[in-house]
C-alpha cells in the first residue's frame, strides 16, 4: 500500500515540544488539570503536537512542489515554525496560531479532515486537542469517571458557545457584557457554586468553629485554616498502656523567622499516662517524629512498636486519633495554636446521616490502608468530612431547580429533550450540575484523613500527590469554609479557569464503552491513544474514590453512567495480579485484550493515516541463562513494554517512527527520590504489508546493529534524558524488528518480543560502551574504576594495573585533579572535594571526566545560570562531557545507584538551558566591543 508520508514519520522540533510539555506540569491556573484529577495525564502541548503531524505531509510526500531536499528541509522549517507556536501555552486559545495549524490541517486533508478517536480517552487530552485544533474529536473509556471528564471537556461546552449566564446578578449586566466560549458557563458555575458553599455553611458552618488566640497573638477568634491530628493506637507495654500518638514530623512550619512544631508532653500522673501537645515557635528542640520505616515508638515509655501490632490495632478497630494542633488565619498569616478540648469533641461527636458504606479492594495496586483496618471508603474520611461531602452533594439537586428556573426565564426553552442533545433549560441545569458535582469530588481530593500538612508551604497537601492511596499517620483536615486551600470555593474556583479555557468550538462525543469491543460503523478515523500501563496505574479502584460522590450528586442526571455502585473492573484492562490470581494470568489478560482492542483501532483507523500510541512505563527485569545459540547472557527486558508491543504485532501493526516526549518536571514527588520515568514514547504506526518478508535472526541483528546506534545518535543530539534512553531505543529497535512478518531464531521458531527487546537493549549497552573511545585515557580509566568502586577506595596496586592497561597514569590521574591516593589506597575525588576556584583556562590536563563532575557540582550548587558561565569558558568539551553523562548514568542504573543517576540525569536534562545561556555569555563581549566602537 502505497501512502503520504506525515510529518510526524520523518521530522518534528522535538526540543521545542518536550520544553513546552514540561513546562505545563507547573501550569495550574486554567489548565484542564484542575476540572478534576486523572492519573497519568499527557501534557496537552505533545498531543496537540502529534495530531498535527499526523495530520499534515511531510514535503518528501509531494516531490512535485519540493523536488529537492534543500527545498523539502526548507518546508520542514516552516511547519516546524507553526509546530513551535501551536504547542507555547500563551498560545492554547490564540485564535490566529490555531487557523494557521487549521488550514495545514485542510491542506494536507484535502478539506476533509478525519474525526479523531482516542479508545482510552483518560483525562480528556487528546480528545480535547482535537476539537482546538478545530477536528471532530470522539473519546471512549470504560471508566465512568474519565468518561465524565471527557464529557465535561469536549461535549457540554460547544453546545452552550457564547451563551450569556443565566443568573439573575449577570442577566441584569447583559447589555453591557460580551461572553465567548464557555465564559457565560463557567459564570453561573462560579454563581451558583457560591450560592451552594453558602448555603452549606449555614447549614454545617457550626462543626466548623472559630478557635481563640493566645495572646501572644492579640487575643480574639481567628478562622481556623486546618486541624491536624496525630493517629493513635495503646501502647503495648502493660506497665505504660498509654494512646500512642503516631507521628511522622512535628514541624508545623520550617519558613524562615515563623518556624513551629509541636511538643508532645507525658502527664505520667495519670494512669495509663496521658500525652498532650503543646504548639511551640521559634527555634526550639524539635523532637524526633514517633514513626519511622522499622516501626513505632512509644512517646509515653520509650518502647519500640512493631507495624504488626499497630496494624493489628487498626484491624481490631482500636485505632483512634488525636487533635494535635491548629492551624488558623491571623492578619494575613499562619498561626498555630495549641489544641482545644472543645475543637476536638465538636469533631469526635459529629455523626454524619449518611457514609459511603462500600467496600475497598482486599488488595489492590497502589493500595496500602487496608492493613491499618480501613476496608471501607467512609474510614477514608472523619466524620465531620463526611458530613460536609454529603451536604454538599445534597444541595445538587436544589442548585438544578434553581438553574433551570432561571434558564427559563432567560428565554431558554423548557422541554424534555435529553440532556446529551439539546441546548435547552434541562440541559443546561444538568451541564452546570455536573461541574458543581465535579467541583465536590475534586473537593474531595483535599477532605479526607489522608491529606498531608505541608510545613514548608503551610498548607494542606491534597491525596492523590502519587497513584495510591497510602497510609498517612498525621493528617490534616481542612476547614471547607476558610477560603484557603481545603474550601469548596476555592476548589471550585480552579475548576472555573479550566472550564473559561476550554476550546467551546466544533463537536464532541464521548461514550462509556469497553475499548475491546469498538464499533466497526465508523471508520477513516485518526486514532490517537495513550493506553493503560500494563500495573502501573490501578485506575478503577482509585478512581472509586471519586465515583462514590459523584454517583451521590449526578446519579439522575446520568442513570446509564452511574448504574454500578462502583466503577466497573472485570474488563479493565491493567494486568492486576490481585483481580487475576496471578501475575502469568494478569499479562495474558492485559496483552489478549490490549491485542484485540488494537485490531479494532486498526480497522476504524484510516488507512491513509498513522495510527499514534504513548506509552510511558519502566519496569525491567534481568533474564539470565543461554540464548538460542549456547551463549551465556543477562539481558534486560520489559514485561508492559513486552505485552504492548505484542499487541501491536499481533493485530500487524508496523513501527514507522518513535519519538520522546517529555512528559515530566524533574521537581515532581516521584522524580525527587527517584529515577522515575520522565518521557512518553510515542510510537507511530502503519498496517504491516502483506507482502512483508520473514528473515533470520543473524539478519536481524545486522540490521539492528547498522541501524540502531544512528537513530541513537539522533536520540542524544534531541537530548533525550539518560533515564529514558532505554525506553526511548525501544522504538527505532522494534521499527527494524516490526517491518518482518516473522524474524526465525535458529531452531526455526518465530522470536519473542521479549528477545528483541533483550537484543535491543543489548546493542544499546554496546553502543554507550563503544562511545569510551572517544573520551581521553584518563576518563576511561575513571569509568572503568568508578564502576568497580564508585567513590569508594581500591587498591593502589588495582588502580596502577588498571592506568597501565588505559595508557595513563595512577601519578597523573592525581595531578589531573580526580583521584586521591594515599596509604596504599586510591578512590576519585567526589564532587564537593573539587576545587571552588577551578578554571578550565588554567589547567593543562583537563580529562573529561572532570569537567562532567565540575559541571554537575557547579549546575547543583549556582543552577543553569552558573553551569553556563563555566560551558562558555570549555567550548567543545563541554559536549562531551554530556556524551560522558549517558555512559556514567547507565553504570549507575545497572548498578542501582539511584542518587548518583540523579545527578547524570539531571545535566543531560538541564543541557539546552545552560547551552542557551552559554550562547548568550559568550556574544557578550562581542555586544560590549561594539558599543565601544560606537
Amino acid at each position: 500500500m502505497t501512502y503520504r508520508k506525515k510529518l510526524i514519520e520523518v521530522a518534528l522540533p522535538l526540543e521545542a515540544i518536550n520544553q513546552e510539555s514540561a513546562r505545563e506540569k507547573s501550569i495550574r491556573h486554567g489548565h484542564p488539570s484542575t476540572l478534576h484529577l486523572w492519573w497519568a495525564r499527557r501534557p496537552l502541548a505533545a498531543c496537540r503536537a502529534v495530531l498535527f503531524s499526523s495530520l499534515v505531509d511531510d514535503p518528501s510526500s509531494h516531490p512535485d512542489k519540493f523536488p529537492t531536499e534543500e527545498e523539502q528541509e526548507k518546508e520542514r522549517e516552516r511547519l516546524f515554525g507553526i509546530i513551535e507556536r501551536l504547542v507555547k501555552w500563551d498560545n492554547i486559545n490564540n485564535q490566529d496560531v490555531l487557523a494557521e495549524a487549521r488550514a495545514e490541517i485542510l491542506k494536507s486533508t484535502d478539506g476533509n479532515p478525519p474525526p479523531v478517536y482516542d479508545p482510552f480517552c483518560g483525562g480528556g487530552s487528546i480528545p480535547l486537542e482535537a476539537q482546538r485544533l478545530g477536528l471532530e474529536a470522539h473519546g471512549s473509556d470504560l471508566n465512568p469517571v474519565a468518561v465524565l471528564i471527557t464529557k465535561a471537556l469536549i461535549e457540554i461546552p460547544p453546545k452552550f458557545k457564547d451563551k450569556p449566564p443565566v443568573n439573575p446578578e449577570a442577566q441584569k449586566k447583559l447589555k453591557t457584557s460580551r461572553w465567548y466560549g464557555a465564559q457565560g458557563l463557567a459564570e453561573d458555575v462560579r454563581y451558583y457554586g457560591k450560592w451552594m458553599r453558602d448555603e452549606a455553611e449555614k447549614q454545617i458552618g457550626h462543626l466548623y468553629p472559630k478557635v481563640k488566640l493566645p495572646q501572644e497573638y492579640g487575643g480574639g477568634e481567628a478562622t481556623v485554616i486546618a486541624w491536624l491530628w496525630a493517629r493513635t493506637v495503646k501502647c503495648p507495654n502493660p506497665a505504660c498502656g498509654c494512646q500512642m500518638p503516631l507521628v511522622r514530623s512535628f514541624k508545623l512550619s520550617t519558613k524562615k523567622g515563623k518556624e513551629a512544631w509541636v511538643k508532645p508532653v507525658v502527664d505520667r500522673s495519670q494512669q495509663p499516662p496521658l500525652v498532650r501537645f503543646e504548639v511551640k515557635t521559634g527555634n526550639g528542640k524539635l523532637p524526633d517524629g514517633s514513626m519511622s520505616r522499622k516501626g513505632a515508638t512509644c512517646i509515653g515509655c520509650g518502647l519500640p512498636v512493631s507495624f504488626d501490632h499497630v496494624r493489628s490495632e487498626g484491624k481490631a478497630g482500636r485505632m483512634s486519633s488525636q487533635l494535635m494542633a491548629i492551624v488558623a488565619e491571623c492578619k494575613h498569616q499562619r498561626v498555630y495554636v495549641s489544641p482545644h478540648e472543645k475543637h476536638e469533641v465538636l469533631a469526635k461527636s459529629t455523626k454524619p446521616e449518611w457514609e459511603p458504606e462500600t467496600d475497598l479492594p482486599e488488595q489492590a495496586l497502589g493500595f496500602r490502608v487496608q492493613r491499618y483496618g480501613m476496608t471501607r471508603h467512609s474510614d477514608l474520611f472523619t466524620p465531620r468530612q463526611m458530613v460536609a461531602l454529603a451536604t454538599l452533594s445534597n444541595l445538587v439537586s436544589q442548585v438544578w431547580e434553581l438553574v433551570r428556573r432561571d434558564a427559563v426565564a432567560s428565554g431558554m426553552p423548557d422541554t424534555d429533550t435529553p440532556h446529551t442533545t439539546s441546548t435547552n433549560a434541562v440541559a443546561y441545569a444538568d451541564a452546570v450540575a455536573t461541574y458543581l458535582a465535579m467541583g465536590i469530588s475534586r473537593l474531595s481530593d483535599m477532605c479526607n484523613s489522608l491529606c498531608m500538612w505541608e510545613n514548608t508551604k503551610t498548607q494542606v497537601r491534597h491525596l492523590f500527590t502519587r497513584q495510591a492511596i497510602s497510609m498517612l499517620w498525621d493528617f490534616a483536615e481542612p476547614n471547607v469554609f476558610a477560603e484557603a486551600a481545603g474550601d469548596f470555593g476555592v476548589s471550585l474556583g480552579n475548576l472555573v479557569k479550566a472550564l473559561e479555557r476550554t476550546p467551546s468550538c466544533g463537536q464532541g462525543f464521548v461514550k462509556q464503552l469497553d475499548a475491546t469491543n469498538l464499533s466497526q460503523q465508523t471508520t477513516h478515523l485518526l486514532v490517537s491513544t495513550d493506553p493503560p500501563y500494563y500495573d502501573a496505574v490501578g485506575y478503577a479502584d482509585l478512581s472509586d474514590f471519586f465515583y462514590i460522590w459523584l454517583r451521590r450528586s449526578l446519579g439522575k442526571i446520568y442513570p446509564d453512567l452511574f448504574s454500578t455502585v462502583l466503577v466497573p473492573k472485570t474488563q479493565e484492562l491493567i494486568a492486576n495480579p490481585f483481580r487475576h490470581g496471578s501475575r502469568e494470568k494478569a499479562q495474558q489478560f492485559f496483552e489478549e485484550g490490549l491485542g484485540k482492542a488494537f485490531v479494532r483501532m486498526r480497522k476504524v483507523q484510516s488507512p491513509d493515516l498513522p495510527l499514534t500510541v504513548y506509552y510511558a512505563f519502566k519496569q525491567s527485569e534481568t533474564d539470565e541463562g543461554e540464548d538460542t545459540n549456547g551463549k551465556y547472557i543477562s539481558a534486560i527486558a520489559s514485561t508492559g513494554w513486552e505485552t504492548m508491543l505484542e499487541a501491536l504485532l499481533q493485530a500487524n501493526f508496523s513501527i514507522t517512527g518513535t519519538w520522546p516526549m517529555r512528559t515530566e518536571l524533574g521537581n515532581r514527588m516521584r522524580g525527587q527520590a527517584s529515577n522515575a520515568l520522565a518521557s512518553s514514547i510515542i510510537l507511530v504506526c502503519r498496517p504491516r504489508p502483506e507482502s512483508a518478508p520473514s528473515t533470520t535472526r543473524r539478519q536481524f541483528l545486522t540490521a539492528l546493529k547498522r541501524e540502531l546506534p544512528e537513530a541513537l545518535k539522533t536520540l542524544q543530539q534531541g537530548n533525550i534524558a539518560p533515564v529514558d534512553l532505554a525506553q526511548a531505543s525501544i522504538g527505532p529497535g522494534m521499527a527494524v524488528f516490526s517491518r518482518y512478518a516473522k524474524v526465525l531464531e535458529a531452531d526455526g521458531t518465530p522470536m519473542r518480543v521479549r528477545t528483541a527487546l533483550q537484543l535491543i537493549n543489548q546493542t544499546l549497552d554496546e553502543f554507550l560502551t563503544e562511545q569510551e573511545g572517544e573520551f581521553d585515557a584518563d576518563t576511561r580509566w575513571a569509568l572503568t574504576w568508578f564502576e568497580q568502586h564508585q567513590f569508594d577506595e581500591g587498591k593502589y596496586g588495582d588502580a596502577e594495573t588498571l592506568s597501565k592497561a588505559k595508557n595513563t597514569s595512577v601519578t597523573g590521574l592525581v595531578n589531573s585533579g580526580i583521584l586521591n591516593a594515599k596509604g596504599g589506597k586510591v578512590r576519585l575525588l567526589r564532587r564537593n572535594e573539587l576545587p571552588d576556584n577551578w578554571t578550565p583556562e588554567q589547567d593543562d590536563r583537563t580529562p573529561n571526566w572532570e569537567v562532567a563532575q565540575h559541571l554537575i557540582w557547579t549546575l547543583d550548587q549556582k543552577g543553569e545560570s552558573g553551569a553556563s558561565v563555566l560551558l562558555s569558558k570549555l567550548g567543545d568539551r563541554g559536549e562531551v562531557a554530556r556524551d560522558l553523562a549517558y555512559r556514567l548514568y547507565s553504570i549507575c542504573d545497572r548498578k542501582g545507584w539511584t542518587q548518583e543517576a540523579i545527578a547524570y540525569n539531571s545535566l543531560v536534562i538541564s543541557w539546552p538551558e545552560i547551552s542557551r545561556l552559554a550562547a548568550e555569555e559568550q556574544k557578550q563581549p562581542t555586544a560590549i566591543q561594539g558599543e565601544l566602537l560606537l
